[in-house]
């Protein structure tokens, strides 16, 4: 069967929002992809107490001075497409008053018929927790449980009845409800994680790292599952950010999906090969527009078809 292709939608700084997204949600799906994806960034610190993704002395990039709001991008791709399934790779749970985002993600499931695939993670930036968060970074992960819980909670029968350390819902009505199962996908980045994972979440979304990274952490995740008992399939969904070129890249430091759309494609079939069930590529970061971002979507969509992928 097929790896599932999904796109990223414009969200950086270079796009005017409003228009850019639904035209490249549009367009995305008459291409073929199956979903569109956000991600969330909400500040640019200036300076920053912490280098990317927590790495002391790696800059953030300056595509990431202007984020739009991962649900307000998804609510507005999802008024004009009908198909495509609608993910965030990933939410900072954290950021998020869990009573409240499991609402917004259960009306966006009702509004779209039920296309959404929240993506949860616990984030690194001490910035953007100092801003945001409901609770000092050291409790992350009780965060994204509870999160985890509230949200099956609110999409389950009435009454909602919650009782937690951030959230209390007295026994309520909460509506609307989603339209189908809303799947909770999470990064699992150690072995604390991989285990929430397992025990709690619907599938994995990893960040593409290279074939062999990602078959051995594949295969780890799937020994774990049976070693606990699970019997539900892993859900999974890669995410690929690219360094789109316009040229082939020659560098001997080539890092996956990095160059060319020809090199691109070279890799998605090396990951697919793998076989996760999807692959989200973000393309968004080296386009100067919309319409190019359109036009490389396009020409990646069907090299990877006819490359079998």
């Amino acid at each position: 069967m097929a790896t599932r292709l999904g796109l990223g939608l414009p969200q950086m700084r270079q796009y005017d929002i409003g228009r850019d997204i639904p035209d490249v949600a549009r367009a995305a799906e008459a291409t073929g992809y199956e979903s569109l994806w956000v991600f969330e960034r909400v500040l640019f610190p200036e300076p920053a107490r912490q280098g990317l993704y927590g790495v002391p002395g790696l800059p953030w990039p300056d595509r990431y001075r202007s984020v739009a709001d991962p649900l307000v991008s998804l609510t507005l791709a999802a008024a004009v497409t009908s198909r495509a399934r609608l993910g965030t790779s990933v939410l900072v749970a954290p950021l998020h008053v869990p009573f409240q985002l499991a609402r917004s993600l259960a009306s966006l499931d009702a509004a779209s018929g039920g296309r959404v695939v929240a993506g949860l993670g616990t984030g690194w930036s001490h910035d953007e927790y100092a801003a945001a968060a409901v609770a000092p970074f050291e409790r992350r992960g009780a965060v994204l449980d509870e999160l985890i819980d509230v949200c099956r909670a609110v999409w389950g029968p009435d009454p909602v009845a919650y009782e937690g350390e951030w959230t209390t819902v007295a026994p309520s009505v909460v509506g609307p409800k989603p339209a189908g199962p809303l799947p909770i996908l999470l990064p699992a980045g150690g072995p604390r994680a991989a285990r929430r994972l397992v025990d709690r979440a619907d599938g994995w979304m990893p960040a593409a790292a290279g074939v062999e990274a990602l078959t051995r952490q594949w295969a780890e995740l799937r020994a774990l599952a049976e070693e606990r008992g699970r019997t539900a399939p892993l859900q999974s969904v890669l995410r690929a950010n690219t360094l789109y070129s316009r040229e082939t890249y020659t560098g001997e430091d080539r890092r996956p999906f990095q160059g060319s759309t020809d090199q691109i494609v070279e890799d998605l079939a090396a990951h697919a090969a793998v076989g996760l069930e999807e692959i989200l590529l973000d393309l968004q970061g080296d386009c100067r527009d919309a319409q190019e971002l359109k036009d490389v979507a396009a020409e990646v969509y069907e090299k990877a078809r006819a490359a079998g992928v």
